[in-house]
């Protein structure tokens, strides 16, 4: 297990009965950018059981966080929502992923899609400055079930544009768009069906996707990234080719059992 970081859990919080959220220690070796992901996990039996896992912290912070579902039958995360702080768990050594912004072309606007825990990379996207000097608007979406599984609402509607540093910069970028698809709520119906009816040019006061002036990024599952791909394709936008490829939209594929 040579290529593993060994890290200390430092807190916890459950968001529901679903979902939770971890931070841990982070090895000064461990270099990553903004949408990367890492394998994660535990030692079970002498061995390592990992699962790759979003980094939701900034790439500057001092910590790791993570946003992780909790399946009752995961061989992961059956054993992971059990983790107490001074717990230790296995960070692999070498970050990746195809969720950054050196691989989109230059744009005006970049539009973050997201599902579920698919939320996890945007989180550090859109804590980085970089992201609002190359762009003039960020538009984060999140598309959840219930309403208490949009993790880090309260974050991002109230603690991040408050920031010291990137505050003034959230305040005039950075679009949050929450969406409910099982509940009440005051913005509901999947993302796909923000795009097909026009709900989302108005709920963001932005012209429709255009394949001129805006960049997209996608997280979520299969289904969820195969229909956006297919409405992303039809408006014109190429994604990226492969690792290292610019293109006007990225997907992270990395997804596994937990």
């Amino acid at each position: 297990m040579s290529n593993l970081l060994r890290e200390t859990v430092s807190s916890i919080h459950h968001w529901n009965g679903d979902l939770f959220t971890f931070r841990t220690t982070r090895s000064t070796a461990l270099r990553f950018h903004s949408g990367h992901f890492v394998m994660l996990g535990l030692e079970v039996d002498g061995r390592p059981l990992m699962r790759a896992y979003s980094i939701a912290s900034p790439h500057y912070a001092e910590h790791l966080e993570f946003l992780s579902i909790k399946v009752p039958d995961g061989p992961l995360t059956s054993r992971l929502k059990n983790i107490r702080p001074g717990d230790e768990v296995l960070v692999s050594s070498k970050p990746v992923g195809t969720l950054v912004v050196d691989d989109l072309l230059p744009g005006e606007n970049l539009y973050l899609l997201s599902s579920g825990t698919g939320l996890a990379p945007f989180m550090s996207i859109v804590q980085d400055p970089t992201v609002y000097e190359r762009f003039r608007k960020i538009v984060l979406v999140h598309s959840v079930r219930r309403v208490s599984d949009l993790a880090y609402a309260r974050f991002l509607t109230e603690e991040l544009p408050r920031d010291e540093f990137l505050g003034p910069m959230v305040s005039e970028q950075l679009l949050y768009v929450p969406t409910v698809t099982r509940e009440p709520f005051h913005t509901t119906g999947r993302i796909t069906n923000l795009m097909d009816d026009g709900g989302l040019a108005r709920l963001t006061g932005l012209p429709e996707l255009n394949a001129a002036t805006d960049r997209v990024m996608l997280c979520g599952s299969s289904a969820m990234l195969a229909d956006l791909t297919e409405r992303l394709e039809a408006r014109g936008l190429q994604g990226s080719p492969q690792i290292g490829h610019a293109g006007q939209f990225v997907i992270e594929k990395a997804f596994a059992q937990r």
